[in-house]
């Protein structure tokens, strides 16, 4: 089902043990994951919500309207290129326990139209448009939803939810942030270096070209894409399915101009005391061996913030710590249970 172009909503820790088990599911668990995963849930509403400049945004919504008492609302935020409908199985998992979900794609990519020269290359001209969008979100959504309130983001989607925090823009009850974009893997060498090649690339070139290479074909996944996101054949298909149901989803690499403000981003969050005063009860759930965002920038932020806990993985978890295969991803979960029970526990 493609997205609605008229805008008229749709229906339809502790560091883990070393190792990958991916434990074999019976037939029928298998079928039901795949059900979750791969269809709008009932009683799930697809809509375009509007910036402040009018930009149309997609989101989903899925109120508590299942069995379970009703235990609160997140707001969840995907990465850099994600859709939501790569999430749809964690959120089937909240709403059973009696969460309200609503996610929604960031400006420019998924289903929310493109910034840049072409439909396949992620681009915006600064992350502060997209901190307006989450603050402009969060404002309408915490009026209409059930407390307690909690913003959950991963990757991008945790370095723009962090920002938002760190700026006063939104004041969640909870933060979660999923390998969170504080920082990237590769050269060793310093940010502002970095930051200052990206800055004269964007210069000598259109900034909305792409900064690295895809594949062959534009759109389409490159080989080995995987093995920097997750150990699960089956939940990497997942997202397979969804870019050939839907193709408006596909989406290649960042532009210069995207890489350049994240260092800009990065860097600003990263200064002397802008971490330190974020006082919201804050769960990061990190991966040792993740090749996309760097471990170390995120192990760093979380000792500086005053109110964090700290839940590192191993060899068995990649960049989606949240769509890794069962034994690792329960764990996830888990650790996300407690930690909200702690801090916004049932009936706060």
């Amino acid at each position: 089902m493609a997205a609605d172009a008229s805008g008229q909503a749709l229906r339809n820790s502790n560091h883990a043990s070393k190792g990958v088990v991916n434990d074999i599911a019976a037939p029928d668990t298998q079928a039901r994951r795949e059900t979750r995963a791969r269809s709008i849930p009932e009683g799930a509403v697809e809509s375009f919500w509007t910036g402040q400049d009018g930009a149309r945004i997609r989101r989903l919504d899925w109120p508590a309207d299942g069995p379970a008492p009703v235990r609160g609302s997140i707001l969840f935020m995907p990465g850099r290129g994600d859709a939501y409908e790569k999430y749809l199985e964690l959120f089937a998992d909240w709403h059973e326990r009696g969460w309200a979900v609503t996610s929604a794609d960031w400006r420019g990519q998924a289903g929310s139209g493109r910034l840049g020269a072409d439909p396949h290359t992620g681009h915006v001209a600064d992350f502060a448009i997209w901190v307006d969008d989450l603050a402009r979100l969060w404002a309408d959504w915490q009026a209409t939803t059930p407390p307690p309130h909690v913003l959950v983001g991963h990757s991008m989607g945790g370095h723009l939810a962090l920002r938002a925090v760190a700026e006063q823009r939104i004041e969640p009850d909870a933060l979660v942030l999923s390998a969170p974009m504080l920082g990237f893997t590769g050269p060793l060498l310093p940010d502002a270096l970095l930051h200052l090649v990206a800055k004269v690339m964007c210069r000598v070139g259109d900034p909305r070209r792409p900064a690295w290479r895809w594949s062959e074909k534009p759109g389409e996944l490159p080989l080995g894409r995987q093995a920097l996101l997750t150990h699960d054949d089956a939940r990497y298909r997942d997202e397979v399915w969804w870019r050939e149901q839907r193709p408006e989803l596909a989406m290649g690499p960042g532009s210069w101009g995207w890489v350049e403000r994240a260092y800009a981003s990065m860097r600003g969050l990263n200064r002397a005391g802008v971490l330190e005063r974020i006082k919201v009860p804050t769960l990061i759930l990190a991966a040792e061996h993740d090749r996309l965002v760097g471990f170390a920038a995120t192990q760093r932020a979380a000792r500086r913030l005053p109110n964090s806990e700290f839940a590192p993985f191993g060899a068995e978890a990649r960049h989606e710590i949240l769509r890794e295969v069962d034994n690792v991803r329960n764990r996830v979960l888990r650790t996300i249970d407690l930690f909200l029970d702690r801090h916004v526990p049932p009936g706060s």
